[in-house]
């Protein structure tokens, strides 16, 4: 006869398998109906002002400088400006000592006084001969051996007058005077220095610049370039000047480029533009480093969406299962020979420019509360600003777009995906 202690342990022995049963069947079917939401953010598409900029850094230069320079070699025996001083334009900059020029001129000057002279005797002494000889009193030959010796007596003078002006030249730049207006920006010699001439290498002596016209030369890469034209306005920020945005225009743009780090991973081609200021500064100076914005080109009250939500599917997004693949024992997961028996391997498709809109119900099932459907909507997207894409087709105003996360728009949302939506939609535009 069976104690009543066995009869519970029987009773218990026929529910635990039941339990189990119930559990795992319920498990399998909760989790074969119920699709895991993905974690996203969104906001709302709305209209804004689209700016194109191209970002540049470069240096501050005066529009114009000159530097001063010496043809002749000699010793500086004057500075009349020091650094920062405004000088016009004939003022008297440098005296560079003209013992040695002066010495030389003023024996080419004796030269053709001698010359001069010289010419003069011979002039006279032609007139008396060609008197002879329309008398008959001289022969012809005579004659011709006066004028040559007067031609000679000519030809002798315009040497030495030649001569006269190349040393009066010499002499003339122991002077060196200002060619136009500006500031002494730099002095590179003090009085008793040697001042070095020469006609393809001659050292600079001084700089001067018009500080109230100022550009900002900068560097940018071959791909934006040509983007750029002559006379798009930009935006210039001055490091020494914080807070503070100036505006200009592009003035010129370098038809040569220049290439750094030429044959190696780190090769850069960039071109050379030059920006002028508006209003500069009264205390800018040359040199000083400067950020750009070249404004290349601006869509007004144009539809937009956020640079992160743009992503690529390919072509047939709407055909892409959300299954995870089938795992292989082959290398390559490429299949048995069998599997691939007969088969060709498809051609790549190109990937199209997509966004990720929220709709309410998707194939017919209704999104709970707080959750939403993702569909894939193909866009033309234009201009680009530092954080937004101009809108050609696709989207529409006051539509959710799906704004993060990177992860879940590059990798993880499909079409159709189910989401989790983690903020309210931002209806109030940017512009």
């Amino acid at each position: 006869m069976n104690s009543p202690m066995i009869n519970k342990l029987k009773q218990k022995k026929i529910w635990i398998p039941i339990v189990l049963v119930i559990g795992i069947i319920g498990y399998f079917v909760s989790k074969g109906s119920n699709e895991i939401p993905l974690n996203v953010q969104y906001e709302s598409i709305t209209r804004r002002n689209i700016v194109h900029k191209v970002n540049a850094n470069g240096k501050i230069q005066p529009e114009e400088e000159v530097q001063i320079t010496s043809t002749i070699t000699g010793w500086i025996t004057d500075i009349t400006v020091v650094e920062g001083d405004t000088v016009v334009s004939g003022q008297h900059l440098i005296s560079i000592d003209e013992k040695q020029y002066r010495a030389s001129y003023n024996q080419v000057a004796s030269q053709v006084k001698s010359s001069e002279a010289n010419l003069k005797k011979v002039k006279a002494q032609k007139d008396r001969t060609q008197t002879l000889f329309s008398k008959k009193l001289i022969s012809k030959q005579e004659l011709e051996q006066v004028e040559a010796s007067f031609e000679l007596a000519l030809s002798q003078l315009e040497q030495s007058k030649a001569s006269l002006f190349s040393r009066e030249d010499e002499l003339s730049k122991t002077r060196l005077l200002a060619p136009k207006y500006g500031i002494v920006t730099s002095l590179t010699k003090e009085e008793g220095e040697m001042a070095v001439g020469g006609m393809f290498n001659p050292g600079v002596l001084m700089t001067i610049a018009d500080l109230n016209r100022m550009e900002v030369l900068v560097d940018v890469n071959e791909n934006d370039v040509v983007t750029i034209q002559v006379g798009d306005t930009t935006e210039i920020e001055i490091d020494a000047f914080p807070d503070t945005l100036f505006y200009g225009y592009v003035s010129e743009i370098a038809h040569t480029a220049q290439t750094q780090n030429l044959g190696s991973q780190e090769q850069v081609t960039n071109f050379k533009v030059k920006v002028k200021i508006l209003s500069p500064p009264k205390a800018v100076r040359p040199g000083m480093s400067s950020t750009v914005n070249i404004i290349t080109e601006k869509k007004n009250n144009y539809i937009s969406i956020p640079i992160q939500s743009l992503t690529a599917r390919p072509i047939n997004y709407k055909n892409i299962k959300k299954e995870k693949p089938k795992k292989s024992n082959n290398w390559g997961n490429r299949g048995s020979k069998d599997e691939n028996k007969g088969k060709s391997f498809e051609k790549k498709e190109e990937p199209i420019e997509v966004v990720f809109l929220l709709l309410d119900s998707f194939d017919g099932n209704d999104a709970k509360d707080g959750q939403k459907y993702a569909f894939v909507q193909p866009v033309q997207v234009s201009v680009d600003s530092e954080t937004h894409y101009a809108v050609e087709s696709g989207v529409d105003e006051n539509q959710l777009i799906v704004t993060g996360s990177y992860k879940a728009i590059s990798r993880e949302l499909q079409h159709g995906s189910l989401v989790s939506i983690e903020n309210k939609p931002n209806h109030k535009p940017n512009k």
